[in-house]
């Protein structure tokens, strides 16, 4: 059975809905962890949302400079698949374990809602079961969410093929080039602003939107079993 483990910083608070995901409707074993575990034995981890340490300082900023994330950091080169999503990929490009930035949004405001998002790149851990320009409906909600690039690290990430995933038809926060997702070189690590676990219960679901982002936790369990 495949074990992920669910990181847990003062602030978080989707920590509880990504756990239930991969415990109810995955069947995996699942655990929380902090600073004080040893996490050298989880096939995969995911860093959830949240309002990590309040975000004070930026959003990330401060749990990227934690104990525990010196101890993913560790995994992440021994190629163990990481998941930061939302307050999670802040937290992984606040770490330096991916590029750019991500800072408010263009609107100023904090945007709560659902949108759609294509897969621009099939051959992650994280995407490996969608089709190439597959359309996936799921939530946002976030203030700092605007993902910002210099023309340099851009033009490598679209020549290594970072760009996993982009919004479409709408930019909710002004991101460059509607990036809602990216991955580092080897494709272990990504980070996603857009929330999965929001969008894989059919209970939570409005009408008129699919209901494929789960997919993203079924890519992941495939990657490890495979």
């Amino acid at each position: 059975m495949v074990k992920v483990g669910v990181a847990v910083f003062p602030g978080s608070n989707c920590d509880r809905d990504v756990y239930s995901i991969f415990k109810t409707k995955l069947e995996s074993n699942v655990s929380y962890i902090n600073d004080k575990d040893n996490i050298k034995n989880f096939d995969a981890i995911i860093i959830p949302g949240g309002f990590t340490y309040g975000d004070r300082l930026r959003a990330g900023a401060i749990a990227a400079h934690s104990s525990l994330m010196d101890k993913i950091k560790e995994q992440a080169t021994e190629g163990v698949p990481i998941l930061g999503i939302c307050n999670g990929f802040q937290i992984l490009v606040e770490s330096g374990l991916l590029p750019g930035a991500l800072i408010p949004n263009n609107s100023l405001k904090f945007v709560c809602k659902w949108i759609d998002i294509l897969v621009t790149n099939n051959k992650t851990p994280f995407t490996n079961l969608f089709s190439e320009k597959q359309k996936v409906s799921i939530p946002i909600a976030h203030g700092e969410g605007r993902y910002v690039v210099d023309k340099q690290t851009y033009a490598e990430l679209k020549n290594n093929n970072q760009i996993t995933m982009k919004y479409e038809g709408e930019n909710p926060n002004g991101s460059t080039d509607s990036i809602a997702s990216i991955c580092n070189t080897k494709g272990n690590i990504m980070g996603m602003m857009p929330h999965p676990e929001r969008a894989s219960n059919n209970e939570l679901i409005p009408n008129g939107f699919s209901t494929n982002a789960i997919i993203i936790f079924k890519s992941l369990i495939n990657y490890i079993n495979t």
